[in-house]
């Protein structure tokens, strides 16, 4: 997870979407992905709750 994770805060630093919205960013950058929407979501809600929690990447 972490390499999602860091490409995920990555991409929230950039500011070019709402973290809401990072479910393509995500298919698109890992081909593993962009046929399994269902498995990008799963990672960017666990994403969400660490960073909720005060975790970093």
């Amino acid at each position: 997870m972490k390499k999602y994770f860091d490409y995920l805060d990555a991409l929230r630093e950039s500011g070019v979407t709402n973290m809401y919205g990072a479910v393509p960013y995500l298919q698109q950058e890992f081909p593993e992905l962009s046929y399994d929407h269902a498995q990008a979501v799963y990672i960017l809600r666990e994403w969400m709750a660490h960073r909720q929690k005060g975790g970093d990447a």
